[in-house]
């Protein structure tokens, strides 16, 4: 028997089977039933290591229920290894990392030791949407980044006089970061967003993008508001074609759609959220994290 044995989780299939195929591991797959009421009861199939296992389970929608389902696949690891690695390529709850407004219950607080209390040693995400919401673990965690995936996958495209940017100032060091890795320029535009209403407003008076091919970068897309607003704006300072990078593509309420409709020519994201768009595998980074 292998070493190490990856205990794939359902929101995660493709992913687990490609890093298990990595490291060189046992692979452990999950099968899912959901009653009626809800409830889901997982059954592994396959031989868990001794020594080490790696549990791969994203946390995307339904959030509540992955979040189960990736706390029971650690609680069943810790019974059988001595050590559980765990793998949340997309973390759910990380934008609730702090208190934004009176009585907002910081939820990645509960998560920490939710993990913990399941018998995780080390958790291992991608690109979360803040690095504060992993300050509340007192158990070993590691951020990688999707970025240089990424940004390999479009140095392969042909494109026009290509130029990087953020939606907003917040992803500024994102863009810098992925316009490092091809070698071309970034800018950053200024956004304000409502804390009640959620509502974007674009707030850069002009930019000089004509006739560029323009790289949208985000960590996450939901309902691709910030998206549609910025590629609004874009083609009115007359740039070429919009493409989008992120890392975690949720894409809810026909999110895709509305995207496109705005004038985005492609939406690539990483395989951290099965999709359409999941086209670049970043399973090579999250083997490095793991050994």
């Amino acid at each position: 028997m292998s070493k190490l044995s990856v205990i794939c989780g359902k929101a995660s299939e493709d992913l687990g089977r490609k890093l298990a195929r990595k490291i060189k591991a046992n692979l452990v797959k999950s099968e899912v039933r959901v009653f009626p009421d809800g409830e889901s009861k997982i059954t592994l199939k396959g031989n868990i290591s001794k020594s080490k296992s790696i549990v791969v389970q994203s946390i995307y929608p339904p959030v509540d229920t992955n979040l189960i389902q990736a706390l029971s696949l650690i609680s069943k690891a810790k019974e059988n290894s001595s050590k559980v690695v765990v793998v949340i390529p997309y973390m759910g709850y990380a934008r609730q990392d702090r208190e934004f407004l009176p009585g907002e219950i910081v939820t990645m607080k509960v998560l920490a030791k939710l993990f913990k209390g399941a018998g995780a040693s080390k958790v291992i995400v991608v690109d979360i949407h803040s690095l504060i919401g992993l300050k509340s673990f007192t158990i070993r965690t590691e951020n990688v980044s999707a970025v240089p995936d990424l940004a390999r996958f479009f140095k392969k495209m042909s494109l026009k006089n290509p130029l990087v940017v953020s939606p907003d100032q917040g992803g500024k060091e994102r863009a810098k970061a992925f316009a490092k890795e091809m070698g071309i320029e970034f800018i950053a535009l200024q956004k304000k967003r409502d804390r009640k209403t959620g509502k974007v407003q674009i707030k850069t008076k002009q930019v000089d993008v004509i006739g560029r091919d323009l790289i949208l970068v985000d960590d996450m897309i939901s309902t691709g508001g910030s998206i549609v607003n910025a590629t609004k704006f874009l083609k009115k300072e007359k740039c070429k074609r919009v493409f989008v990078a992120c890392t975690h593509a949720l894409l809810m309420n026909d999110a895709e759609k509305k995207i496109k409709k705005s004038g985005v020519t492609k939406i690539i994201s990483a395989n951290t959220i099965p999709g359409n768009t999941s086209i670049v595998d970043v399973s090579n980074t999250i083997a490095k994290a793991i050994v």
